[in-house]
């Protein structure tokens, strides 16, 4: 390699890190800040770098890498939470643009393929950033995120095979029936191999590796490089494009086929030299590729695609989520956060410039296409989200539900008795002893370090709607409650701080975790523990006459010199939920605190 490709390569690495890192502080994914970098240091703007042979090799094998890793973070059960809802908005916020973004281009002179190419871009869903964006706004537990997860797999996954067919055309030239044929022949048998592959001969392999207790996880990610590289050529060799193999095979790695902490680290590695080193280098060199004379010679085609793009994301699925009766308002919100565009969109993109079917022009409308749309969703699904609250109609999913409790010591076990009498309870306890004590008490508690996912998986936290951390040791509370968000997306969290934690720091590690105090405020829990395992309190109950903040009712205890510890509030119905911070106690609800 020569030392100009050595530098090239420093520059674009470097400014995608900066690039990516600058546009993450403002809530947006890296992929926008690499975009745009590009485009500044590339030779449309400052001429800083120019592609090179080195840097399109490291680029298109980053692409492969990143569909694996798309691929490996796509769940398909998933798809079962939102069924029929998440169908129709996938179809709608994909055939809309689609047949909007391919008449667009042919009506102002393009081709038919360019215009097929084109509407593939403007029907895809930004998939990789929907999660972010929903634990952000604080939606992972309402109806809408789950449509939204399954309209952006279904729609990236129907993109993807369109496009493979596509592919497969423009490589054979003009066809005739016969030839038709035998591409859908080549394409059945792909789809085939693949699918027993990944369904069959994969599980066995990792079978056979763990008999040997194969244990090493450079090997293991040795063996998925040369799987996701194979599946991608065997793609190539049958007409489609190896992206397609690249993703089926990152579809297959899933959990059952390695051991737990294999599957995690191998994960993590995919993430880290697709995401992390090889994908930046390709987002990038794209924006290399984007020219600016575009809002001179095409400012209409480009108003116009952009136009066709939100729109036809945003009314295509209005118009077919009306036959799933959620009402066109939520239809309308879902439309808004499919409306976002990334990765999927941008890779088809530059296949479609290297093999020539679009033109640098359309391309670059593509690229700005993709920014604005995605720069538009946190604000509109702000927006529409904050419609469906204000009328009452934002639904929550009710797939998850109940609390998973971690410590499960006798003041964890005296709050979980009320929370359990509605609820289902976990408890999660490293201590083996406090484990089976739970246990003799009629609870389910698992055995564990809270801080190992294979814990967190035991216990099902994917399935909980509620976190509760009640140890003494506040740094063990907030990591606890770090990694069920971003993990295991677990929407809400209360965790116990007490007063000799400095106050900046867990205050700000709380807020980035949407995460709140529990007894709405500070407590020096282990008298607390201590009373409860001596039964050493006593439990009253309270009913208010206003409504009050929970802090103030607090304040209000203290002003009188009692010392409590509020544990539920009661609602009206009967249903108990845990005392905390930012909530309040409607009047004629009770508050259960012990003395």
């Amino acid at each position: 390699m020569e030392g100009f490709d050595i530098l090239n390569l420093f520059i674009v690495l470097l400014a995608a890190w900066g690039g990516g890192a600058l546009i993450k502080r403002i809530g947006y994914p890296a992929i926008l800040g690499e975009l745009l970098i590009g485009v500044i240091i590339g030779p449309s703007l400052l001429g800083f770098v120019e592609s090179s042979s080195t840097l399109v090799i490291l680029a298109e094998a980053g692409v492969i890498l990143l569909m694996a890793y798309i691929g490996m973070e796509i769940n398909f059960k998933d798809l079962g939470k939102a069924s029929w809802a998440g169908l129709l908005a996938a179809v709608g916020g994909f055939v809309v643009p689609f047949a909007l973004g391919y008449y667009v281009v042919t009506l102002s002179g393009g081709t038919s393929m360019a215009g097929l190419f084109v509407g593939i871009a403007v029907g895809v869903t930004s998939l990789a950033t929907k999660s972010r964006i929903l634990v952000d706004l604080n939606l992972l537990d309402t109806r809408i995120a789950y449509v939204l997860m399954a309209g952006a797999l279904i729609s990236d996954t129907l993109a993807l095979i369109i496009f493979a067919g596509l592919s497969s055309f423009i490589d054979a030239g003009a066809v005739n029936m016969s030839e038709i044929l035998l591409i859908i022949g080549k394409i059945i048998l792909f789809f085939g191999f693949s699918t027993a592959f990944g369904l069959y001969i994969l599980p066995r392999i990792g079978q056979w590796m763990a008999k040997k207790n194969i244990e090493n996880r450079t090997t293991y990610f040795t063996l998925l490089l040369l799987i996701v590289f194979g599946l991608s050529e065997l793609a190539e060799l049958v007409g489609l494009h190896g992206i397609l193999g690249a993703f089926i095979a990152g579809v297959f790695i899933k959990d059952g086929v390695f051991k737990d902490q294999i599957t995690k680290d191998i994960t993590h590695v995919f993430h880290d030299v697709s995401v992390g080193f090889m994908a930046p280098i390709f987002f990038v060199t794209a924006g290399f590729h984007v020219t600016l004379d575009v809002f001179q010679t095409d400012l209409g085609l480009l108003l116009a695609i952009v136009g066709v793009a939100f729109a036809g994301k945003i009314l295509g699925t209005v118009i077919f989520y009306l036959p799933s009766r959620n009402g066109w308002r939520e239809g309308l919100a879902v439309g808004t956060g499919m409306n976002g565009r990334g990765a999927v969109e941008i890779v088809i993109a530059g296949i479609g410039l290297q093999k020539g079917i679009i033109s640098q022009e359309i391309f670059s409308i593509l690229v700005f296409m993709a920014i604005i749309t995605t720069l538009s969703v946190p604000v509109l699904l702000t927006w529409s989200t904050n419609w469906l609250k204000k009328r009452g109609e934002l639904v929550k999913q009710f797939s998850r539900e109940g609390y998973l409790i971690l410590g499960a010591n006798p003041l964890a076990l005296l709050l979980g008795k009320h929370l359990s009498e509605h609820n289902k309870v976990v408890f999660i306890d490293a201590n083996k002893g406090i484990c089976e004590n739970a246990k003799h008490k009629g609870f389910n508690c698992v055995h564990g370090n809270i801080l190992d996912e294979a814990t967190l998986k035991e216990a099902s936290a994917k399935d909980f709607r509620t976190f509760l951390a009640l140890t003494v040791n506040n740094e063990i509370n907030l990591l606890a409650s770090q990694l069920v968000n971003d993990t295991f997306y677990i929407p809400e969290k209360y965790i116990v701080i007490s007063p000799i934690t400095e106050i900046g720091g867990s205050i700000n590690l709380l807020q980035s975790v949407s995460a709140s105090t529990l007894f709405s405020g500070k407590v020096d829990l282990q008298p607390w523990i201590q009373k409860a395992q001596d039964l050493n309190y006593k439990e009253v109950e309270v009913t208010s006459d206003k409504k009050i903040a929970t802090r103030e009712w607090v304040k209000t205890q203290f002003s009188k010199n009692k010392t409590v510890l509020p544990l539920v509030i009661v609602d009206i119905s009967g249903i108990k939920r845990p005392f905390r911070f930012n909530d309040s106690i409607e009047e004629d609800e009770k508050v259960i605190y012990i003395v």
